[in-house]
Formats: C-alpha cells, structure tokens, sequence
C-alpha cells in the first residue's frame, strides 16, 4: 500500500503538471524572459521538492549539509531476548538472526525484517536528534506475521523499536525492541549494502536459510 509520503510526491508531481499545463491552455504567456520564468515556478518548485525528496538528497555534497542520517539498503541484524522475556515453550531465546531491509527517501522511511519464523513491517518512523552531534534516533512501531507453521506458537502481534544512529551513513547501529506480546531485547544491525529491492532482500534471506539448513544438528 502506498505510503503518506507516496501520496503527497503523487500530489506535488501531479499538481505541477496540472498548473503548468492550465497556464498553457488559458493562453497566459508572460512576454517577458522574465514573465516566463515567474510563471512556471510553482511547477518548477513542486517538482524540485519530490526530487530532493526522492533522490537529491543523497548526494554527498548536499547529504553532508540536510543532516538526516541515511540508512537505506540492506542490513543484517541479531537480536537477543532478554531473561525475563515472555517466549513460550519453543520459541527462540537468541540470538535472532535476522535481515533487515531499510526503503528511504528524505521525509519517510520504511523498515522490514525477516527471521526464519516471521517478518515485520513499519508502520510509522521518526527521527529524532539526540544531541548538537551526528547522533539521532529512529523509533517505529511495527506488525509482525509469523509464517503460518509458526503461528498457534508465535501468534502476530505489535511492537517498538528505537536505534541509536551515529554518523551519517552509519555502517553499524544498536538498538531496543520491545512487544505487547511482554517480549523485549536488544538489537545489534551491520550494514550489508544499498540494495533495498524486494528482489535482492528475498535472494539474501534464501540464501541464508540455505546456510542454516546446511548447518549440523546440534
């Protein structure tokens, strides 16, 4: 489902276009250089938007001076419950391996993680600055739908995470998860790449279930 974020580039996009095309048709054609280059700067404008938004954003000469950290593409992650957890008989106590798939743009941000019993997704995400440095937070709440094998022990349900980011392309970050299913632990990620491509997140999952049925039993 399309994000907010979708919606409003959707918006802009589609707006500017719409005046620029109105401005045409109604016949306003400012004589001018100058009257011409006034008129169209709502529609100059809007696109520039979705495409600092989208894209620009990123370069490194203008991602050294906007301070938003970036953290899209693929990262590999452990997670570990802590003692006092509430893990049914079965469950796993940890390490959670898991990978993580981070889609971002300058305004919105979505997070997926996939272990080998479920996966989660985002469902809101803010960034907020710890302090005058390159330290920030992202905390999101998220779904998580375990595979159906999995499900009369591990039902769905909701939760929070928090990760500390240092930098402004952090190559490793920690953080804190926590459920409603009384569950909570610790999270340790390790950038892997920037591909954050469904396609390239499910070769990388494959591959490491292939890993762990390879492995011998203990």
């Amino acid at each position: 489902m399309p994000s907010h974020a979708q919606f409003a580039r959707w918006g802009a996009t589609a707006l500017s276009i719409a005046y620029a095309i109105a401005l045409y048709a109604t016949g306003v054609h400012p004589q001018t250089g100058v009257g011409k280059a006034i008129g169209y700067v709502p529609t100059v404008i809007g696109l520039a938007v979705v495409v600092f938004d989208k894209w620009l954003w990123r370069f490194p000469w203008l991602h050294r001076l906007v301070g938003r950290p970036r953290l899209d593409g693929m990262w590999k992650a452990s997670l570990q419950p802590t003692p006092e957890s509430h893990i049914p008989a079965g469950g796993n106590r940890g390490p959670i391996n898991a990978y993580v798939m981070v889609e971002q743009t300058y305004w919105s941000i979505c997070v997926t993680l996939m272990t080998l019993e479920s996966t989660s997704h985002s469902r809101g995400a803010v960034f907020s600055k710890v302090t005058d440095g390159d330290r920030h937070c992202l905390s999101f709440v998220y779904g998580n739908r375990p595979r159906q094998e999995h499900a009369l022990r591990s039902p769905p349900h909701i939760g929070a995470v928090e990760w500390s980011v240092s930098g402004k392309s952090p190559r490793e970050m920690f953080g804190h998860y926590w459920t409603d299913r009384l569950t909570t632990g610790d999270m340790w990620l390790q950038f892997v790449d920037r591909n954050s491509d469904h396609e390239s997140f499910r070769a990388a999952h494959s591959a490491y279930l292939q890993s762990r049925k390879r492995l011998p039993s203990s």
